[in-house]
């Protein structure tokens, strides 16, 4: 049996040590206090909000991880932009906000322009489905520091100050519904990688296609359905389900959560059919939802509808008075 933890990354560890460096950066609020660019306090999650007056600038940053490693070994990199990409904009959803621009961050060993080109592709790919705009970035040339490459990005958005979304609405009998992952996203390929690769090797195939196209299938970016989701329909709360699988959920609220999740499938079925708990499984990985909307009972068909547009969605479940997330259909409690 393989843990996240075992495989290298150490969430409870990482957390503890990132209190001092989270205590200190609040401190710093006060260089801002009555000016404009304020930091709301206390209001955003997945992004921070600062003060514009009429609205909030919503900010964020997120990279795409060990799976820059995969591309590198299959020499394939015309969609890693996209997984940045997705990783800034989805979070930026989370808090109500539109995503308007991004800058990115390219750490290289040495400069490649071909390698460049094929990143730069992805990177029009995400910028065109999230509908933003990249506005400036930086490429950093490092040998001495840099083995291969790293990707990360900063994003920004707009939030009217009554559409921000921040969970506080959220309350006992509202519905659940998750919308589909397009795979394992960008989260969790430390433990993947370790498990799968040296026991396979990246050419095996599993359900018809190569075990490094399923690592790489690129992270799907929800804007479009969850923009006009929230043009229509009261929405509680909004999820990016990524690092920490379903206890994002608790980013939103001290409630507790009722699920049934959807059949383990795809490269998930595959890293648990290799010794991953199941447990473990639903800590580390989106097990096929990648993004959950917590809307009202009266919002829920509605919801639905505008969802199932755009990716399969469907109810999951309801928020419960008691906290903590049950996993029913396969009898789990995180």
């Amino acid at each position: 049996m393989l843990t996240y933890a075992q495989a290298g990354v150490d969430d409870e560890k990482t957390s503890k040590a990132l209190k001092g460096i989270i205590s200190l950066a609040k401190k710093t609020f006060e260089f801002r206090k009555g000016k404009i660019g304020e930091p709301a306090e206390d209001l955003g999650h997945y992004a921070a909000l600062m003060d514009f007056g009429s609205f909030y600038l919503a900010m964020t940053t997120d990279g795409v991880g060990t799976k820059v490693l995969v591309a590198e070994d299959v020499g394939k990199f015309d969609t890693i932009g996209i997984d940045m990409i997705a990783m800034n904009v989805n979070d930026l959803l989370c808090v109500g906000a539109e995503p308007v621009a991004l800058v990115d961050y390219l750490a290289v060993k040495e400069p490649d322009e071909g390698v460049f080109s094929e990143i730069a592709k992805g990177l029009y790919e995400g910028a065109k489905q999230a509908g933003i705009a990249i506005v400036g970035g930086e490429t950093a040339v490092m040998p001495d520091l840099i083995n291969g490459f790293d990707l990360a990005g900063t994003a920004i958005g707009v939030v009217e100050k009554d559409g921000v979304i921040t969970g506080e609405k959220i309350k006992p009998g509202d519905v659940v519904i998750g919308v589909s992952s397009s795979g394992i996203h960008s989260n969790g390929l430390t433990l993947a990688r370790k498990l799968l690769i040296p026991k396979y090797g990246l050419d095996y195939e599993y359900e018809g296609r190569k075990l490094w196209e399923l690592l790489l299938e690129p992270t799907r970016i929800y804007v479009k359905p969850v923009l006009e989701l929230l043009k229509s329909v009261e929405v509680h709360g909004l999820a990016h389900i990524t690092g920490g699988g379903l206890l994002n959920l608790n980013r939103l609220t001290n409630h507790g959560f009722r699920l049934e999740m959807p059949p383990i499938e795809g490269i998930f079925k595959l890293i648990y059919e290799n010794g991953v708990l199941l447990e473990e499984m639903f800590r580390v990985f989106n097990m096929g939802v990648g993004f959950a909307v917590i809307v009202p009972q009266e919002g829920k068909e509605e919801a639905l509808e505008i969802l199932s547009k755009h990716y399969e969605s469907f109810e999951l479940g309801m928020v419960t008075k008691e906290p903590g997330i049950v996993v029913e259909n396969y009898g789990i409690r995180l």
